[in-house]
């Protein structure tokens, strides 16, 4: 099947095509069809398999099949909500490269950044706007955008904005939205809470899921490094010299523990930056930039980049510290092993995490490989240390704007937006195909189409 076969326009396929894109993954393939139909969708596929393609594409198509005189002031007629400032910032990216040749405006706005250029765009009109929760009610507050006139709400990463705390924000929001609208709801996990929104949010949903939930890509090796806690960075440093790693993304529980690898790194001659809610914009900006341009060996990383950075074939992914949260543990393996490229997933597990291993491989539902590294042989008699079950970016469960702002999370919308689209791929957007492109976010993964499902009128508890 081709993208030209799912209904969109031909302005809209050219540009895709003009990225190399040709065939849709299973996800855009089932949700592209269903936006187009105009009613509701909850869709749920494993991270990487193409959902931001699924919805991007089919909102274009919608909307611009609607003209609007000359000149007329562009009301918000397209809204998505996405818990990250790099996903917003991709999402954004994508909208614009794949509505080149359709006559919509976007914009994109987030936190950490001046307010003043957001107000500027916003005057000139928008009709798909991309937020994070936490700026977008800073606008809302100031009166600087109205969202009476929504057709499309869009919730990206759902699961992801509901463990940050923005549930009260996403409610706020909500009642400001007209009653009649589509409603999207993407999520790459589902708990009880997306299920009770999804009750609230949707009416009459239809339903798509290409993957079973909360599992990880069969495409990905997985395997655990037992170790002893303080030999964690000595292990880690081996491994990036003994197996010649480089492009490698690890995941640390907290900012310090993010910030002391990287020093710890640096004595072993690695070069590594760290990206969390305590850095700025600009230094965000700049470690994802050196990163995706293999400039940086290492970047180090709190669950805050799980979901917002999207690197064509990143061959390794760290957890340095197994997640609070088991769900999180499936969000950052799925870095690596995208759009069909095969990827590696190690984790290094020391006695303090045995508990959190099990939680992951129950909820995953296979038991993860076991491989000491001669060397660093645990201690078996070492006991376990009680660990701080806080993360690094926010407060679970903190409550919207303070649990994912005040903390840095980069979810609630003061924190910035930075990022690039995401790396593309020729062949099909999701998969790899024939040779690589080097640059232009990719109807696959996060930064280009995704799918998405229609809209109803009236829905419950909007």
């Amino acid at each position: 099947m081709s993208f030209s076969q799912l209904g969109l326009s031909e302005a809209i396929v050219r540009a895709v095509t003009e990225y190399g894109y040709t065939t849709p993954t299973p996800i855009q393939q089932q949700a592209i069809p269903a936006v187009l139909a105009g009613g509701d969708l909850l869709a749920g596929a494993q991270t990487g398999t193409g959902k931001t393609a699924g919805f991007t594409l089919p909102i274009l198509h919608r909307l611009s099949a609607v003209s609007r005189a000359e000149g007329a002031r562009r009301p918000i007629r397209a809204l998505v909500l996405t818990p990250t400032r790099e996903l917003a910032a991709q999402i954004g990216d994508s909208v614009k490269t794949y509505g080149k040749y359709v006559k919509l405006n976007s914009a994109v706005i987030f936190g950490g950044v001046n307010i003043n250029p957001q107000v500027t765009l916003l005057k000139q009109g928008v009709d798909i706007l991309v937020a994070t929760p936490g700026r977008l009610l800073d606008h809302l507050q100031q009166g600087t955008m109205k969202l009476d006139q929504v057709e499309i709400l869009v919730l990206d990463e759902a699961d992801r904005m509901l463990d940050m705390g923005f549930i009260h924000d996403i409610k706020r929001v909500l009642a400001l939205l007209p009653k009649k609208r589509q409603n999207l709801l993407f999520s790459a996990t589902f708990s009880d809470e997306i299920k009770a929104l999804t009750d609230r949010l949707l009416d009459n949903p239809a339903m798509i899921e290409v993957a079973r939930r909360n599992a990880t890509a069969d495409i990905v090796t997985q395997k655990i490094h037992p170790v002893d806690r303080n030999r964690k960075h000595a292990l880690l440093a081996h491994l990036i010299k003994e197996k010649n790693w480089f492009q490698v993304l690890v995941f640390t529980r907290t900012k310090h523990g993010a910030n002391k690898l990287v020093e710890q790194l640096g004595k072993e001659d690695i070069s590594a930056m760290a990206i969390h809610g305590n850095k700025s914009q600009a230094a965000r900006t700049r470690a994802l930039a050196e990163f995706k341009s293999a400039k940086l060996q290492v970047l180090v990383a709190t669950d805050i980049a799980a979901r917002g950075i999207d690197i064509d074939q990143l061959p390794q992914v760290v957890n340095y510290d197994l997640p609070n949260v088991p769900e999180d543990y499936v969000h950052r393996i799925g870095r690596t092993g995208r759009a069909g490229a095969s990827g590696e997933a190690v984790s290094l597990v020391c006695v303090d995490e045995h508990d959190m291993l099990k939680g992951i491989e129950k909820l995953i539902k296979q038991n993860l490989a076991r491989e000491v590294v001669a060397g660093f042989e645990p201690d078996p008699n070492a006991r376990p240390q009680p660990i701080q079950l806080r993360s690094e970016d926010h407060q679970r469960g903190g409550g919207g704007r303070n649990g994912g702002r005040n903390g840095g999370g980069g979810g609630g919308g003061r924190q910035g937006a930075g990022g690039k689209p995401r790396s593309a791929q020729p062949g099909q957007p999701g998969q790899s195909q024939g040779q690589r492109k080097p640059a232009g976010p990719r109807p696959d993964q996060g930064a280009a189409p995704r799918p998405a499902s229609p809209h109803r009128s009236g829905g419950r508890g909007r």
